[in-house]
């Protein structure tokens, strides 16, 4: 890995963060809150939430395995995603290098920020190849992304490969693991010591069932998470989302069960729909949702739309002709869709 301060963008370097109230009194005991030019009244919701959100990384990190200062919190996992843009990435210089297909936000950050996209795409059995990844790379590369599992095909990316890219790259590498806790494979969060150059994203939208609170989540050395807080936005995360958070954490009993009820329903929804006239291949996943390759998408699609039941057309996606891709749902929900696909005509 080259010196992070050769990666980081020279005026990102150098910059003199915001100071928030909160912070300057961190450590000492405070009853009267004159500071912040808040209202005196409606409390809680009277006084700005903590801008580091400790008490939440601090249960998280317990739970993740890895320490508070190795945690960033941000608005949802596109927060994150940009702050690499905004972190490391000159605009109108500097480019990224990502798997495609895979999860659309990295284009868009990408694009948002003038900064070169350049997607390699995968076998046709959606495996990786580090070293078609690694042949894109020029001195101006300053981070890949790579998704796994990745969204959306649903499979691990082969931790062998993932490993060679890291080891062969001197940028940043971004792993999207916010569907792991779906799959049985190793998480790259838990090597964070091994790799300095790895920024390694999660969720609270998917196995925690809470998208509605925008949470997401990047663990990185304490270098690289000390420079996302310097650009972030002073508050960030809301109060609502860190009580809500905080309530959830404390609660991993029931996030299990919702697991594994999740996981039960994938066992059996693959084989059911791979039975469907109208499916001619439903491919292995490792995620909370599938691929199915069906007879016509988009009017399959669209037939799905007029019977209520949303799911993902992925037709015009590279690799994935003729897919569509379906989150697991309740029982309920999943035999509404493979009743009304039994129907179809």
């Amino acid at each position: 890995m080259k010196p992070l301060q050769e990666l980081v963008r020279p005026n990102i370097w150098a910059l003199t963060p915001y100071s928030c109230a909160r912070d300057e009194y961190k450590g000492k005991a405070a009853s009267v809150f004159l500071d912040a030019n808040e209202s005196p009244y409606n409390a809680p919701f009277n006084r700005y939430p903590d801008p580091t959100q400790w008490e939440v990384k601090e249960l998280l990190a317990k739970i993740k395995g890895v320490r508070p200062e190795q945690i960033f919190l941000g608005n949802g996992s596109d927060e994150a995603i940009d702050l690499v843009f905004r972190v490391f990435c000159c605009p109108g210089k500097d480019n990224v290098v990502a798997i495609a297909p895979t999860y659309g936000m990295y284009q868009v950050c990408a694009d948002i920020n003038d900064v070169a996209y350049r997607p390699v795409l995968l076998n046709e059995d959606f495996s990786l190849s580090a070293d078609r990844l690694l042949a894109a790379v020029d001195e101006n590369t300053k981070a890949i992304f790579l998704c796994t599992p990745n969204n959306p095909t649903g499979n691990n990316l082969e931790a062998k490969e993932i490993e060679k890219v890291i080891t062969h790259f001197d940028g940043i590498v971004v792993i999207d693991e916010a569907y792991a806790d779906f799959s049985q494979a190793p998480q790259f969060r838990n090597q964070l010591e091994a790799y300095p150059n790895i920024i390694v994203l999660n969720t609270m939208s998917k196995a925690w069932g809470s998208a509605a609170i925008r949470m997401g989540m990047a663990f990185a050395g304490e270098e690289i998470i000390e420079l996302f807080n310097r650009v972030k936005y002073p508050y960030n995360i809301n109060l609502l989302s860190q009580q809500q958070a905080l309530a959830l954490l404390k609660e991993t009993g029931k996030v299990h069960d919702w697991l594994r009820m999740i996981l039960n329903e994938r066992a059996k929804m693959l084989p059911a729909f791979a039975e469907l006239s109208v499916c001619k291949r439903v491919y292995p996943t490792d995620a909370n949702f599938f691929l199915a390759k069906m007879t016509d998408a988009n009017a399959i699609y669209h037939y799905l739309i007029e019977q209520g039941i949303v799911v993902r057309n992925r037709n015009s996606v590279q690799l994935c002709g003729q897919c569509l891709r379906i989150t697991i749902g309740t029982p309920s929900e999943n035999n509404a869709i493979l009743g009304a696909l039994r129907q179809y005509k």
